[in-house]
């Protein structure tokens, strides 16, 4: 297995603003920072998949309220993970880490088999970015320690419907610990 690890959407504007994330998405940001140091140490290429959103873009028509604005502090990493200057940063525009980036060819030119997956929301970005790796020929993790959305219903249900998936063991769900374990064999 060659791994790399895909942290979405773990940006300034849900973190570094005045108001704090909601509880259940800013648990998250100790535990993501410490494991991705343990995935630096072993080599792991650590992805930084963004949204960057530009004015007036077509995701603003519904509820969505403009955020990470491309170019803006609040499209940046936030701090308090401590990217890496060899982190790769991956603006995109739509849910997917995939969808009309150059991600496909990145992990291909780093012969990556596998992808770890972990950040917000895991009901829409974090899921449609695993969904697209396995449509892109990549085993794919689902890291559900290091990943959240505002209740810990929803994210709950769709890692026991992952759990169980028809395409087991392609796309399974872990946590950060069996991930790392899994790489020591």
């Amino acid at each position: 297995m060659k791994p790399a690890v895909i942290v979405v959407d773990m940006l300034e504007d849900t973190y570094g603003k005045e108001e704090a994330a909601p509880i259940e998405v800013a648990r998250i940001v100790e535990p993501v920072r410490v494991f991705l140091k343990r995935c630096r140490a072993l080599s792991i290429p650590v992805i930084f998949a963004c949204d960057s959103f530009l004015e007036g873009d077509f995701i603003f028509k519904g509820r969505m309220k403009p955020q990470s604005i491309r170019g803006t502090v609040g499209a940046q990493v936030a701090a308090a993970l401590e990217a890496e200057p060899t982190d790769i940063m991956l603006p995109k525009r739509r849910f997917s880490a995939f969808f009309k980036t150059d991600l496909d060819q990145t992990l291909r030119t780093m012969q990556i088999d596998t992808v770890a997956v972990a950040g917000i929301n895991t009901h829409f970005c974090v899921i449609a970015t695993a969904i697209d790796a396995i449509c892109h020929d990549f085993s794919t993790i689902l890291l559900e320690d290091l990943s959240a959305t505002y209740k810990a219903e929803i994210h709950a249900t769709f890692m026991d419907v992952y759990r169980r998936s028809a395409i087991y063991p392609l796309l399974r769900v872990a946590t950060g610990d069996e991930f790392i374990n899994l790489l020591a064999g």
